[in-house]
């Protein structure tokens, strides 16, 4: 009996929890209030203009910033002690090409966490790099150099690496950068797929980039509106327009990341 009660409680444990937060800069407001429940399984699109907090808010989830006020909780824990069963793929940067490193030796970089001081990457490291290779596509170019691959490529090792430990929880900020439409489509169904064993987060300030695999949306703009359906509410849109005359934009399900205005009101 205890087993089923401690069993039923992990299950209602949310993998992500913000309670009042707040974050400032040099004293200047960066988020306000943030109260954010991510469950296991969700798929999240965390949308916002640049500048709005969109990024500060997945370093809070991390752990890697902390609040002033409020408490945040990773996989039912501090996530200074959980961020080791998450992935984090970080904003991809032009610079990562000019550094003389293997696609091979990039990706067993996500295994860091999980070897011990000073020693080499073992074998089971080696095989749990591959495999992430094959995931995304990239198997055969583990020895290609970073800086002759094109940036849809450079996304795609940059993924290997978040998923090769294995998590139980992936943040990517701005994974669509540098990648034409079928790409998008591609790592977007990709995604689909992991989704079905991990909780996906996603960072964009291009609401168009929206797919049929989002489950919900976290609007950020210094505060934070999160919206247990594929779906932008009118407040979201004021959030993120300024206008209160908005309409509400809706993801339409039809395979490929696009948007749809609602009709305006007549005056």
């Amino acid at each position: 009996m205890e087993q089923s009660v401690e069993t039923s409680a992990t299950q209602e444990r949310p993998d992500i929890e913000m309670v009042n937060c707040s974050f400032s800069f040099n004293r200047a407001p960066v988020l306000r209030d943030v109260n954010v429940r991510v469950e296991h399984g969700d798929f999240v699109a965390i949308i916002g203009p640049n500048g709005g907090g969109k990024t500060t808010l997945v370093k809070l989830m991390l752990g890697l910033l902390k609040p002033d006020t409020g408490t945040v909780r990773l996989l039912g824990d501090d996530p200074e002690k959980t961020r080791r069963r998450v992935g984090y793929m970080p904003q991809y940067s032009t610079g990562e090409k000019g550094f003389p490193i293997t696609v091979m030796d990039v990706t067993l970089l996500g295994r860091i966490g999980h070897t011990r001081m000073g020693c080499r990457f073992s074998r089971k490291d080696r095989e749990a790099a591959r495999r992430a290779l094959e995931l995304v596509g990239m198997e055969g170019l583990g020895n290609k150099r970073i800086g002759d691959l094109s940036g849809g490529q450079v996304q795609r090792t940059l993924l290997a690496r978040a998923l090769v430990s294995d998590p139980e929880v992936l943040f990517l900020d701005e994974p669509m950068a540098s990648i034409d439409i079928d790409g998008q489509t591609m790592l977007f169904d990709l995604l689909g797929r992991l989704n079905k064993e991990m909780t996906i987060l996603f960072v964009t300030h291009d609401v168009g980039l929206l797919s049929r695999y989002v489950k919900s949306v976290i609007c950020v703009n210094e505060t934070v509106f999160f919206h247990h359906e594929p779906r932008i509410t009118p407040d979201m849109a004021e959030l993120l327009m300024g206008k209160a005359e908005t309409c509400p934009v809706e993801m339409i399900a039809h395979g490929l990341p696009h948007r749809v205005l609602g009709r305006h009101k007549k005056h």
